[in-house]
């Protein structure tokens, strides 16, 4: 073998043994461990938008029970509406459930909230127990059957004072209302509020009498607005007629007393050396 060669050779290792080396594998390591632990620390780093807000969940209160009442509204509003198409007769709360679609979508947590408190405690529900099944049925505020019902109870309310009784009332009572309403005529009346809602009146026929038109003429031309009470009292009493009077007890008026200014008293200390003090005041 050629001796340049050799030196060339053992120039090289020379060369080599003092140049630093550095291993590739373990600075891919480290450079990716320091990548994955920045990476988790970005991931478990709570932001501040959402450590502020509360995650809602979807089994929150506020939406159960939003579900709850939801579901008795939808009862009572069926048992309502069948009630005023003429179906009066008591459920059972499988055969409500039934009619509105619902008995494979409501779980038994709800059915026996509905069961033993809902129901039972809603004001427009009637329970009817027969057996070991409970029964419901509506309970209108009214519970009128027909249309004579319905006149019969217009003319209790004329007759006692209590004036008429809300449409709203006698369409929740009354099945059919508007079609025995319009059959009744011109034995009711109606008046309309300011706010719009109708209040059917009983028309007392036995009210109603002819007045000649001469006498209303004369009623018509006299005017009393400008006449005090005092004289339509003298004229009653020149022409030979007696008016009312308040005869009433009146309770004497209570005096209120008058509060007297009396100077207050006060104290004087030294009472003892009264005449042997002197004033210096002038003398200086």
């Amino acid at each position: 073998m050629d001796e340049s060669l050799l030196r060339q050779r053992e120039a090289f290792k020379q060369r080599a043994m003092t140049m630093p080396v550095v291993e590739r594998s373990t600075v891919r390591k480290d450079t990716s461990r320091k990548e994955s632990a920045t990476t988790s620390k970005k991931l478990h780093r709570p932001s501040s938008s959402t450590s502020s807000k509360p995650i809602p969940s979807l089994y929150s209160k506020p939406s159960v029970n939003k579900h709850k009442f939801g579901l008795l509204a939808q009862l009572v509003n069926h048992m309502k509406s069948r009630h005023q198409n003429g179906f009066t007769h008591a459920l059972t709360l499988d055969e409500m459930l039934e009619e509105c679609n619902m008995e494979t979508t409501i779980s038994t947590m709800h059915k026996h909230w509905l069961l033993n408190e809902a129901l039972v405690n809603n004001p427009k529900i009637q329970v009817i127990s027969e057996g070991a099944a409970t029964q419901f049925s509506f309970k209108p505020k009214y519970n009128i059957k027909d249309k004579k019902a319905l006149l019969k109870l217009l003319d209790r309310h004329d007759q006692r004072g209590l004036g008429g009784i809300r449409m709203e009332d006698i369409e929740e009572g009354l099945p059919r209302a508007k079609k025995c309403i319009k059959l009744l005529g011109d034995k009711i009346l109606f008046v309309t509020r300011p706010d719009k809602k109708q209040i059917v009146f009983y028309n007392d026929k036995s009210c109603e009498f002819p007045v000649d038109e001469e006498f209303q003429q004369l009623w018509r031309s006299v005017t009393v607005d400008s006449i005090d009470d005092e004289k339509i009292e003298e004229y009653l009493n020149s022409h030979g007629i007696t008016s009312m009077q308040d005869n009433a007890v009146k309770k004497p008026a209570v005096q209120k007393r008058k509060k007297t200014n009396r100077k207050r008293k006060f104290k004087t200390h030294n009472d003892h050396l009264d005449g042997l003090l002197e004033d210096y005041s002038e003398k200086s």
